[in-house]
């Protein structure tokens, strides 16, 4: 590669060694802004707070909070009661994040708010929340947890701003009490559904004017007519995916109560109109398609087609509403979206809206491989509370830390142009979640064991295996 005078090829890439050997101090200042947040009424538990996202953004594997502990030389137990039984406010954490997340300005036009739901396999029911449920990843029911969450994306960042755990109705049950109680399930919390837990943060989110100009949900949430009038109600645009048999209408059909014979009109209406699949609508010969460049990929731009069409819609309780039916096609792959954008907005702007899940579906992939998604074996409602991905708290702070670090370095370590000449290429990658925390791991090492912080390490295995034994022969023989 062509050097220019007086750079290096890291320089050419936006890499300053400079900036990377601060990552560190980075990373102690980007926490000490969140501080506060981690004090209790008596306590300041905020050190164990640095040493857990330190040790989360830096480990590769096993992140567990025995491991992280270790990895931080700090006493097991401590690390435990600070994340699973410490009433430190997670709520009062991201709210604060969310409003340096709003300051930015990046995110102040053209941001899109992702609801999204991430199952996480249990093998039994003792964690908070747990049973046999839908398991999106498996695409089955298993036995899992499942939270709700939000993220904030904007051309091609994306931050997880809020999360919540989905408590199936069994867990309120008279019979589960005691369970509840003791994994710390809050009093006054009661029942609520994936759309409503949903409902309540895009809420919130919306009171503390965190920008964003649409919302995009897959179709358990835009399925409901409900769950789309609520954020209609709100102002806010809404790019919902539904079913390909959702039954719509091209002409406003009539929704009218017949009398009966006693003269009195009838409880159940009836509608008079020819109803269309989703399906249908998108086959019919007068939709009109139009192909669109969404955004750079691994393989070139990537292109699909779009037709978008303005339809009817009646729900059970013959609520009548009329938006647009949105389709998009990716070869033989078709997706359908309700929307209620206003009619002039443009065809591209709403295939652009409605196309921003693909960046949360990478988010999660980030949270598996480089967040430890599925290490986390925290049993209490608080710990999920506090850590567990997609919960809140400190994977919403890592989150949050690796996207304000991409984006200020692309403001104050700008890569070369000849880059682009170089490569004859239109576009170059972003750095990644993984980069960011390469160059972390290179400027805060990980301790290594001593041969005997090893040999130490071995015998509590041992040592917990044979009590775990002893346990299960012990509740075998009795009576």
């Amino acid at each position: 590669m062509e050097i220019k005078q007086g750079q290096t090829e890291i320089e050419q890439w936006g890499l300053s060694l400079e900036a990377i050997l601060g990552l560190g101090e980075r990373l102690s200042k980007y926490y000490d802004r969140y501080r506060l947040s981690m004090w209790t009424q008596t306590d300041d538990t905020s050190e164990y707070g640095f040493h857990y996202l330190s040790s989360l953004l830096r480990m590769e594997t096993k992140r567990t909070m025995a491991n992280i502990a270790r990895t931080s030389d700090v006493p097991i137990q401590n690390m435990q009661q600070f994340i699973s039984d410490s009433p430190w406010s997670g709520p009062r954490l991201i709210s604060a994040i969310q409003g340096e997340i709003s300051a930015r300005p990046e995110y102040a036009h053209g941001s899109i708010l992702v609801i999204d739901e991430r199952a996480d396999a249990k093998s039994g029911n003792t964690s908070a929340g747990a049973g046999r449920q839908h398991n999106g990843r498996l695409g089955k029911v298993d036995m899992c947890q499942v939270g709700v969450f939000l993220a904030l994306t904007h051309n091609g960042y994306q931050t997880w701003i809020d999360g919540e755990l989905y408590l199936p109705a069994a867990w309120f049950a008279p019979a589960n009490a005691a369970k509840a109680k003791r994994i710390g399930i809050p009093a006054e919390r009661i029942f609520a559904t994936k759309l409503e837990l949903a409902l309540k943060m895009v809420r919130a989110a919306h009171e503390a004017d965190l920008p964003f100009e649409a919302v995009d949900c897959d179709s358990l949430y835009g399925r409901k007519g409900w769950f789309r009038d609520q954020l209609d109600q709100m102002g806010i645009e809404y790019y919902a995916d539904i079913p390909e048999n959702t039954r719509l209408y091209r002409e406003k059909p009539l929704v009218y109560f017949p009398l009966t014979k006693q003269g009195t009109p009838c409880q159940t209406p009836e509608i008079l109109g020819m109803p269309s699949s989703a399906m249908q609508v998108a086959a019919l010969a007068v939709t009109e398609w139009e192909t669109f460049v969404l955004r750079p990929c691994e393989r070139g731009m990537l292109k699909a087609e779009f037709a978008r069409v303005r339809v009817w819609t009646v729900d059970p309780d013959r609520t009548l509403r009329q938006e647009w039916l949105l389709v998009r096609k990716d070869n033989s792959k078709i997706t359908y979206s309700l929307s209620n954008a206003p009619l002039n907005t443009s065809f591209l702007t709403m295939a652009q809206r409605k196309s921003q899940r693909f960046f949360i579906e990478r988010t999660n992939q980030d949270a598996k491989s480089e967040l430890g998604w599925d290490e986390f074996q925290g049993i209490k409602y608080r710990a999920w509370q506090h850590r567990v991905p997609p919960g809140r708290a400190f994977t919403i702070l890592a989150s949050w830390f690796i996207t304000e670090t991409q984006l200020d370095w692309v403001v104050n370590h700008p890569r070369d142009p000849f880059l682009l000449e170089h490569y004859q290429t239109d576009v170059l990658p972003k750095l990644s979640l993984a980069n960011v925390r390469t160059l972390l791991r290179a400027v805060m090492p990980l301790p290594q064991l001593s041969p005997l912080q090893a040999a130490a390490l071995v015998v509590e295995h041992l040592d917990n295996r044979t009590r775990s034994r002893n346990s299960r022969l012990h509740k075998l023989s009795e009576p």
